[in-house]
Formats: C-alpha cells, structure tokens, sequence
C-alpha cells in the first residue's frame, strides 16, 4: 500500500509521552471545533437565504436565464486535399494512343483507330510529360488532351517496358509554368499519410477525376507484365494505396498533400473479394528513369546476365545447402560475361560489392540504382558451404522477352501495366498477367 509522508508523521512514538502537552494539545482541538460549528449555524441561514446553497433536500437549481456565447465551429479535413488538387490539377493530361487498322472497305493500306486513353503529367515546361509505357504502347500516334480540353499531337521521346514508364514531348508553347507538376521525395513517404489520385478513369468522359485515401504501403514487391501478350518480364518495387484507380488512371499522378507527385499510377489488382489495392511507380524512380530516356532516348540497366530466383520462394526440396536464409538463386548464367565470371546453377548470390543482397528485388535495386552498364562489380556468393568472391562485368538489359518463363531473370526489370491478378507464389492461375511461377519450366 501507498502513502503519504509529509516529513511529520512518524510510525513511532516515544514511550514518554507528556501529559500537560498532551492536555494542552488537546484543548487547542476541543475549542477549534467549537468555534468551526458556532460560525457555521450561523452563516447557514444566511447563505440558503442568498441562494448561494440549497436547503436541505432541495436540489440546487439556477433559475436565473444565462446567456452563452457560441462560436460556430467548422472543421473542413477536406481543405488540405482541396488545396493539393489546385496545385496538381493544372498538370494532368488525357493521353490517347491511335493504331494503324486494316481498312475494312475492300480499300488498300490502314487508318488510325482510337485504342485507349490514360493520363499523364506535365513535368517541365518545355513540354514533356510523364506516363506509362503500357498507355503509349503500340501506338502510331499518340495525342495529348490538355486541362483547358485542347488536343495536341505528341511525340514519344522514348520508353522503357521494365518500369512501364515513357516521356512524351509537345511543343512548350502549350504548357503554361502554371500547369507543371512539381516533384515530391517518396523516399519520405510514411504509412498512412494521404494519397490523391488524378486521371482519367474510363476515358475521356471523366477527365480529371479525383480520389483519395492514403499510402497503403511505400514498398510492395509486384510483378511487370507486358501489355500486349500478358507475360511477366520482371518485378518492381511500387508503393501502394486505397485512392481509387482504374483503367484510364494509368500514367496519371499520385500526389501528397503538399501537392507534390510522388508516384504515377500503374496498376491494380483485380480479384474477387479485393478492393482498394492499387500502385505507383515511386516518383524517385520515376526521376531516373525519366531523366535517362531525356538524355539518351531509353533507359539504362545494369545486367548481370542470369535467370534466376529469391532463395526464399525456392521450393524447399530444392534448398541449398548454405550457411544463410537470403540471397538470390541462380538457375543459369546466360550472359557470356557471367559465364566467364564463373557463375554457376545453383549459386547463391548474397552481396555485390559488399552490399548485402536479400532477394531478387534487392539484387534489381542495388544494380539500378548504384551501377551502370559497363562497370565491373564483384559478387559474393556461396557455392555449397564454400563462399567465393568473383568479378563480372555488367551488362546492358536487353529488350524484354515475351517469354513468361523468364519471369524473374536479371535481364528483367520493374513495373506492371494496367491491370494484374494477384501474384500466386505457388504457380499457375489467373489468366493473362498472373505471376506464373518460374520454377514451373525448370523442375520436374
């Protein structure tokens, strides 16, 4: 039990006690309370008469009016968004993608046919705008819907299928400063924080819809496909959310509430009893990547030349023997500078010049964001119990295959297009863009 002790309270006395003190103490009590209950039969009466307490069993009411003052209190959480849709708005465009078609009238050669529309974002005032390569893909021309409805003829400055992003170009004169976006850092984005998404779900008709929610997650791993024949062709690292995106809404931006892009939306998933789970390539990649295309036409991506696999989505009866539980897999050297590095089927790689590699994503992000084609790097990795350094040369990522048995090679790369299923790590399933398990073509 707690108590209280104020320095005069003791829990002994002495034995010796003095009587006279003691009487005397006792007298100053005695004449003390005499004299409280004197002065409060008096004041009683008095304070009952007054109103300032109530007689006895009569509840105390104030029966006198009393004024208040009331403030009106408005509290708007929708103001912020409102304020971080001005800035962004200005910078989203509708991007449609016309195809050649055969004529159908009997008549030689091919006319251009509206086959879809996305969004995308105005990022310099020169005129180039972000989107995704799955909005641009296979087009004989794309044209450019600005915020003021004018429609303007673009052209694709370059692509890259492996982060499912393209830069187009239109003529500066049609870009107000007004109406560029400006970038955020997603690298300082934190769970929870709120998420906006602009675009144009179903076309055109809905031009500059916008929804909310929040970041769902800053670092989902999903699987690339390609549009046109639904094969996977590597995996990205994006951030996800419950802002409502549907098709249209790709290319488009993710913004904070700052009003600052930090992701462009790419994809979603698609499964029956799921909801609200879509993604953004973070707007950090987006940069790179965006400045490379700017610079040279394409993006530039280191290889190491292997097909290969995280070692933790290895079946189990094909585990090696190692000392660690993380790393990367080989099945096959396919480059002939990992071959004449000595690479190996069933090598685990676990570090590239020193930096510790967890798993395929890890293995993609180190070489893409610290590494150019050309540079030599060593890998440390471990060939049974025995762990070995070797040296290779990197590589330049080759066109993507459209294989889907090349689902996780390291001439692979990012993000998916559009709509995907739910990757199923166990294989198989879903239909076209689901992740098919690639040790499905390499074991019995």
């Amino acid at each position: 039990m707690a108590y209280y002790d104020d320095g005069n309270y003791r829990s002994t006395r002495s034995k010796g006690g003095k009587p006279k003190a003691f009487a005397k103490w006792a007298g100053v009590v005695i004449i003390s309370a005499v004299v409280g209950s004197t002065s409060t039969m008096l004041a009683v009466p008095y304070l009952i008469k007054n109103s300032v307490i109530a007689a006895p069993g009569v509840a105390s009411v104030n029966l006198e009016p009393t004024s208040y003052s009331v403030q009106p209190v408005t509290v708007q959480t929708s103001d912020a968004i409102v304020q971080a849709v001005k800035k962004v708005i200005g910078s989203v465009v509708g991007v449609v993608n016309y195809q050649a078609v055969q004529s159908y009238n009997g008549m030689p050669g091919s006319t251009l046919q509206e086959t879809g529309v996305g969004s995308g974002v105005i990022f310099d005032p020169r005129g180039y705008i972000v989107t995704n390569y799955h909005v641009v893909q296979g087009a004989s021309k794309v044209e450019v819907v600005l915020y003021n409805k004018k429609h303007v003829t673009a052209t694709v400055v370059g692509d890259d299928p492996y982060t499912d992003l393209a830069v187009l170009k239109i003529p500066s004169s049609d870009v107000s400063p007004n109406n560029v976006a400006q970038f955020g850092d997603s690298a300082t984005l934190q769970l929870g924080e709120p998420a906006i998404a602009i675009g144009n779900p179903a076309g055109l008709d809905f031009a500059d819809s916008v929804t909310a929610g929040v970041i769902s997650a800053t670092s989902r791993t999903m699987p690339v496909t390609d549009e046109a024949t639904g094969s996977v062709i590597g995996e990205e690292t994006v951030l996800q959310t419950d802002a409502a995106i549907n098709p249209g809404n790709s290319g488009g931006p993710l913004a904070n509430i700052a009003g600052q892009v930090v992701g462009i939306n790419s994809s979603k998933i698609v499964a029956q009893g799921f909801s609200g789970m879509g993604f953004a390539i973070p707007i950090n990649e987006v940069k790179t990547i965006v400045n490379q295309i700017m610079t040279t036409g394409h993006a530039l991506h280191p290889a190491i030349g292997i097909e290969a696999e995280s070692l933790s989505s290895v079946p189990s009866q094909y585990q090696p023997n190692i000392p660690v539980n993380y790393g990367v897999w080989v099945f096959q050297a396919t480059s002939q500078s990992a071959k004449q590095a000595g690479i190996q089927r069933g090598d685990v790689i676990v570090a590239i010049n020193g930096q510790k590699v967890t798993g395929f994503s890890s293995l993609r992000t180190i070489l893409w964001d610290h590494y150019q084609p050309g540079q030599t790097v060593t890998l440390t990795i471990y060939r049974g119990q025995q762990k070995l350094n070797l040296n290779i040369k990197l590589g330049d990522l080759p066109a993507p295959s459209t294989s889907a048995n090349s689902a996780n090679s390291s001439n692979s790369g990012s993000s998916g297009g559009g709509t995907i299923i739910i990757p199923n790590p166990f294989g198989g399933g879903g239909g076209g863009g689901s992740y098919n398990n690639p040790f499905s073509p390499y074991f019995p």
